[in-house]
């Protein structure tokens, strides 16, 4: 069971701002939220059909058509920097 103390750590850390009067609330909701999940988790569900969507509805999906033709050497032409038909970006993770 989560307290009040944790979860003013867990919204501090998510950067929420909860008003004192409510954190109880947020509490005992969450505390729910778990115990939910914990009921779930103990389910047997070998038998339960995987699916996408519980009603059980296609996707519609449009054709498949090219409609726009390829500008890739026009773009490549105006990158600052490319190189075998990629483009070349500056490292931003160190």
């Amino acid at each position: 069971m989560l307290s009040t103390v944790e979860v003013k750590k867990i919204a501090h850390l998510a950067r929420l701002g909860i008003e004192e009067q409510n954190v109880a609330a947020y509490a005992d909701d969450l505390n729910r939220v778990l115990e939910l999940m914990t009921q779930m988790a103990e389910l047997d569900t070998t038998e339960v059909k995987p699916m996408a969507h519980p009603m059980d509805q296609m996707q519609r999906l449009r054709a498949d058509v090219v409609t726009e033709i390829n500008q890739r050497d026009y773009f490549q032409i105006i990158a600052s920097q490319t190189e075998e038909g990629l483009y070349l970006v500056p490292k931003v993770i160190g």
